[in-house]
């Protein structure tokens, strides 16, 4: 493989393999190979940056044996228009012809991309979910602690007995929520979760399109945590409704939180940025978001980040570029627009 390698796809493909790229830094998202090429060749933005990175999974395995597929995890940086830095993908792609020539999936590929700068590891909510939705991909068994999790579900066990619930297990029970009348043993268990299993089953559900019918059910629910200022609980609703079917639902909860005493609470306003970002490609929504993020108490802090992380989403940066420009903004989001370019 002596030839100049353009981009990673040509990698892969010249290793004999079969491949698919996956977004994880916001949604764990397929992307398809025509939109992954172009963002390879710099002709299109990276969809989904996070923190000035493309952070992608890309899974492989030998088209011609049936062996497990590999992964890697890579994080590459990409410019102010979000556009991939070619040079870091080139420099990680003959770092590979190096460690492994053209023999990606053999015995010898195992730990030796290590110490790779543009590897790196995933939380564990993220690994589990990734692994799980793997499973589900490649229409293989769920792991080992998926048996035991949707016993727990049930509440043959009690919902206090959470301590032996594996995070793998709730993965595979939120990834599989069209399987084994998962989603009906969910939508019974959801009110009496103690916060300990809310938590990282939110964060898989983030993952999953979940049906409009337990969307409507959280909408419920987070209508209450809104009355009870209860901002852990209407989070977690947050997080388990962003890559909903039913983004109207979702809208319809994110517009309701602007209008309550809790619209200004960091880490209502950090989920809703992090995770329900595409509701904020509607430039009106987006203006009353970034005004109650003005109105923060920490605004030195808060506003700038949040910005900063929006203006890099290509489908949100030309609507926030365009309120710096808009004329009746309220004074104190003025300030802190001002205070970016002071």
């Amino acid at each position: 493989m002596t030839e100049q390698i353009a981009t990673l796809g040509q990698l892969l493909d010249g290793a004999g393999t079969n491949w698919r790229a996956f977004d994880i830094g916001r949604h764990i998202t397929k992307l398809d190979k025509k939109q992954f090429l172009a963002i390879e060749q710099a002709q299109i933005p990276y969809p989904f940056p996070l923190a000035g990175h493309a952070w992608l999974a890309i899974q492989f395995w030998d088209s011609k044996a049936s062996s497990e597929p590999y992964v890697w995890f890579l994080k590459f940086p990409v410019d102010e228009q979000s556009k991939l830095i070619c040079a870091s993908r080139d420099h990680f792609a003959n770092m590979v012809i190096e460690a492994l020539g053209n023999d990606l999936t053999g015995e010898q590929a195992d730990g030796k991309l290590d110490n790779n700068p543009y590897v790196f590891t995933p939380n564990a909510n993220k690994l589990a979910a990734f692994n799980a939705q793997l499973k589900v991909l490649l229409k293989q068994p769920a792991s080992q602690y998926y048996e035991y999790t949707q016993l727990y579900f049930s509440g043959k066990l009690g919902f206090d007995n959470w301590q032996s619930v594996a995070v793998q297990g709730i993965a595979d029970f939120a990834l599989r929520l069209d399987s084994d009348k998962n989603l009906a043993s969910l939508q019974q268990a959801w009110e009496q979760l103690p916060a300990e299993v809310l938590q990282p089953l939110s964060a898989m559900l983030e993952h999953v399109e979940i049906p409009p019918v337990f969307s409507q059910q959280l909408l419920s629910y987070a209508q209450q945590a809104i009355a009870q200022k209860d901002t852990l609980a209407l989070c977690c609703a947050l997080r388990a409704m962003s890559k909903a079917q039913a983004q109207t639902l979702t809208a319809q909860l994110v517009d309701t939180i602007f209008d309550s005493e809790i619209a200004t609470e960091s880490d209502v306003l950090l989920t809703i940025a992090g995770r329900c970002f595409n509701l904020l490609t509607d430039p009106e929504r987006l203006h009353i978001f970034m005004d109650n993020c003005a109105h923060h108490q920490q605004i030195e802090e808060l506003f700038p980040s949040i910005f900063a992380d929006l203006v890099a989403i290509p489908s949100i940066r030309p609507h926030l570029l365009g309120l710096l420009r808009k004329e009746n903004r309220s004074e104190t989001l003025a300030r802190a627009i001002g205070r970016l370019f002071s």
